[in-house]
């Protein structure tokens, strides 16, 4: 992988974006922005972008291996990645927004607004729903994960219903304004650096999403569990009242035990 480099990051981004609005026009690049401007900062060079291997076509081949540039599921990709992992390094690189702007373009008039900054803050744990739809892929020796963590601006059309059409609006376009940091995950001890250190030994849910900041839901606290049961970081500890309790593996499997 190429080095962290937020300011080549951004050239990429503008000179992307410039060529594809170009031939395409503002409104049509949807996801497929995003998408290209993450392809053309990992590997600038074009001739190693779209390249057949076995009978899947990788967005980027070259002296690292393959690099899969996926925005949305990972789940929808398993079968490409279990063929690419049978016969080289993997990296699968997945964006996560850290601050988001929203802004809205009224396709009658071509008029937006001025963008506003929403208030949730995204973290590396927003990732952990799409890393649970391979659970048993994450420690192949041959897969990295790379989560990139953005600032992302979004245009949306006022073309739904209800307060003034934005219910239900469909997105125009969605671009990075800066990039901010990478995540590596690929070994158990990757994953054990996600528990937080606040954390006890043996603990609930409810304690996991407090000490995480996440939400106590299935996109939230459940998908951390799932994962880091998935990377043999937690296993089930029996129960606590009618709370299920789960134990760090490091941890000694006595509760009392110092």
């Amino acid at each position: 992988m190429r080095t962290f480099d937020p300011e080549r990051f951004l050239e990429t981004k503008e000179s992307v974006l410039a060529s594809e609005r170009e031939v395409r026009g503002i409104g049509t690049l949807g996801e497929k922005s995003l998408h290209l401007i993450l392809k053309n900062y990992y590997e600038p060079l074009s001739a190693l972008h779209e390249q057949k291997l076995g009978r899947y076509v990788a967005d980027i081949l070259n002296e690292d291996g393959v690099t899969e540039i996926q925005t949305r599921s990972l789940s929808a990709m398993r079968r490409k990645l279990e063929a690419f992992l049978e016969v080289t390094h993997v990296t699968v690189v997945h964006p996560v927004v850290h601050n988001k702007w929203l802004s809205w373009l009224d396709p009658a008039t071509g008029e937006t607004t001025k963008p506003r900054k929403s208030p949730k803050t995204g973290t590396f744990y927003d990732a952990f729903w799409e890393l649970g739809g391979i659970p048993d892929l994450l420690l192949h020796p041959n897969l990295t994960v790379c989560l990139v963590m953005l600032d992302m601006e979004e245009v949306r059309f006022l073309d739904g219903w209800g307060n003034g059409g934005k219910r239900g609006a469909s997105r125009c376009d969605r671009f990075p304004r800066a990039l901010l940091s990478e995540l590596y995950l690929s070994s158990k001890a990757d994953y054990a650096a996600m528990l937080p250190p606040a954390l006890p030994e043996v603990f609930t849910r409810r304690e996991l999403a407090a000490a995480a900041h996440v939400r106590s839901d299935r996109r939230g606290v459940d998908a951390l569990i799932r994962v880091f049961k998935a990377t043999g970081i937690l296993s089930d500890d029996g129960m606590r009242g009618r709370e299920k309790l789960y134990r760090r593996t490091d941890a000694p499997s006595n509760p009392d035990e110092t």
